[in-house]
């Protein structure tokens, strides 16, 4: 094979029937998947033993941990198209140690990670001028009920250039919708809170429901854009939209650091 391939390893709860299923909808893919399983195997891990023989060839513990996104172009003879004569004799070395004890070690260490089921991470919630004076005990008490630690506390007033970072590529298109955002977020107070939990990033955007308070109201009234949002702009609250995020908030607004633990996710960003 010369030509690159994509290598993705995707995580959720009954992954591997959701993903299947999916494909099989795909009507581009339909007609070549078709029904065999044969067929449906070229593209994905059908059981979860195959998932982790397949894993352990592409992915280390680190890969899955810190959320960062990992491509390897894997592409027949280009690795020794690439390399000096001695350089690929010093690679095969190298893969030879890496099936000795390294490679045990890196199975073995990828595969306790696996079993060990959704990591504790942490994300950001910010409290949006207006929403935190009117309920912040009652916003409290739901983060404690929802199993989350708060491990970072801050009452700050957003700078306009902070406060533009805080919006999405969606809402600065519009330069109405940014100004108004803009100028609601530098209104007055709010406050930051760095929040730990497992599944900690999704778990918060779940609880905080659409952007806009009226598609909260109508998906779930118990959504706390829908309780404490009043418009799209005054909607109450933001979130750390992905791990990635997440991070950049931590060291934005916790330069200091954060009141926790030693967490291994925290050391290798360096928050």
């Amino acid at each position: 094979m010369s030509n690159p391939v994509l290598v993705c390893a995707l995580r959720r709860i009954n992954a591997i029937k959701v993903l299947a299923d999916t494909l099989e909808r795909l009507p581009s893919c339909r007609e070549k998947l078709g029904k065999s399983n044969s067929v449906l195997q070229r593209v994905m891990a059908l059981t979860p033993e195959m998932t982790f023989r397949q894993a352990v060839l592409f992915f280390t513990e680190e890969d899955f941990v810190t959320g960062k996104p990992c491509f390897y172009c894997l592409a027949g003879g280009g690795i020794q198209k690439l390399l000096s004569k001695n350089m690929y004799i010093s690679y095969q070395i190298y893969l030879f140690f890496l099936v000795g004890e390294t490679w045990r070690c890196h199975v073995e260490s990828l595969f306790t990670y696996l079993q060990t089921g959704a990591q504790v991470l942490c994300t950001v919630l910010l409290i949006k001028p207006g929403a935190w004076t009117r309920g912040l005990a009652r916003i409290l008490q739901k983060l404690d009920l929802e199993k989350f630690s708060v491990v970072g506390m801050k009452h700050t007033n957003l700078e306009p250039d902070i406060a533009l970072g805080l919006l999405s590529p969606e809402m600065k298109q519009d330069p109405a919708v940014l100004e108004a955002h803009c100028t609601y977020l530098t209104s007055g107070s709010a406050l930051v809170l760095c929040l730990q939990r497992s599944n900690a990033v999704k778990k918060l955007l779940d609880l905080l429901g659409p952007e806009d308070p009226k598609l909260a109201q109508a998906l779930d009234p118990f959504l706390w854009r829908a309780q404490y949002g009043i418009n799209a702009v005054q909607n109450g609250f933001y979130g750390s939209k992905s791990y990635q995020i997440a991070v950049r908030d931590m060291k934005l607004f916790f330069p200091e650091g954060l009141c926790c633990a030693d967490c291994q996710t925290l050391e290798e960003e360096e928050v």
